[in-house]
């Protein structure tokens, strides 16, 4: 397919190279000339803008931080909007509220465009590996289209349902993940602090009913433990943004998600401790501050 790629960071990046792999062409634009390198190396072409990008294309791709420079890039001047040809598909591959790519998806509709929400879960790892997990809102028709591209980058795409459903699906992922490592800081603190070794506990956990989750297995004796948090594999300010939109959901449909809501505040309290460069896990600090202990393997 001839693909446009716009956002060419520590996901986007790996994302645009393993489709270039896959044999489809690619036309790129990032913020920084310098991040296209490795794919202008590879055969894929530079524009020098997101209208750029989209003029031949079959599919444009963004991979970018948040709603608001999706909105920009897709809706501002000289977006994607402006040249994106009739009949071509635009999919976000960001986690993004489900609100803005519903308006993305009114929008380009009008225009005779289909629009896809299309997060990805796997972290850089995966972006690497092409082994994601990519859930998809919007058309099916569309979806089965751009299905091969998709299939570049994951070997878990997912069609989820009708517009935004993909969206919504990522924020119920990451909120458990990003709460549940906050339970488990509780958890742990509490352990440590009555005279229990975090390894003890560890093992203790792994061997009863939660069983052998990612977060027992890596996150807590690879990060926490080591209060490895300059290691990021998901910054605390994006965690916050993902977090924040799935309260903001919450709000929306009026369904209480205290947890969520008090989590939220741990990680703004993180952000205004200038924390929000450090891994999302992190945030655990907050709670270790409030305990009196430290969750660390000696």
């Amino acid at each position: 397919m001839r693909i446009g790629f716009i956002g060419l960071g520590n996901m986007g990046g790996p994302m645009a190279l393993n489709m270039i792999k896959a044999g489809h062409s690619l036309t790129v634009y990032d913020l920084r000339r310098a991040a296209a390198e490795p794919h202008l190396a590879a055969g894929a072409r530079w524009a020098d803008s997101p209208a750029q990008v989209t003029a031949e294309c079959e599919l444009v791709v963004t991979s970018l931080p948040g709603p608001k420079e999706i909105e920009e890039v897709s809706l501002g001047e000289g977006g994607i909007i402006s040249k994106i040809p009739r009949g071509a598909v635009y999919a976000d591959l960001s986690t993004n509220s489900p609100s803005v790519i519903r308006r993305l998806h009114a929008a380009f509709a009008a225009k005779g465009i289909e629009v896809l929400d299309a997060p990805v879960s796997g972290g850089i790892p995966g972006a690497r590996n092409a082994t994601l997990a990519v859930m998809v809102g919007g058309s099916r028709a569309a979806f089965e289209k751009i299905k091969p591209a998709l299939d570049a980058i994951g070997d878990k795409v997912s069609y989820i349902g009708e517009s935004g459903a993909g969206a919504v699906a990522k924020l119920v992922h990451n909120m458990i993940a990003i709460c549940s490592t906050q339970l488990l800081a509780e958890a742990f603190t509490m352990g440590v602090k009555a005279g229990v070794a975090p390894e003890s506990l560890l093992k203790v956990v792994q061997d009863g009913a939660y069983g052998q989750g990612m977060l027992l297995s890596g996150t807590m004796p690879k990060m926490v433990f080591r209060g490895n948090f300059d290691r990021v594999t998901f910054a605390l300010k994006l965690a916050r943004k993902d977090l924040g939109l799935a309260t903001e959901v919450g709000r929306e449909l009026n369904v209480p998600m205290p947890l969520a809501s008090i989590v939220e505040q741990d990680f703004l309290a993180a952000l205004a401790n200038g924390l929000g460069e450090k891994d999302s896990t992190a945030a655990v600090t907050i709670q270790e501050n409030r305990a009196g202990v430290k969750i660390r393997a000696q």
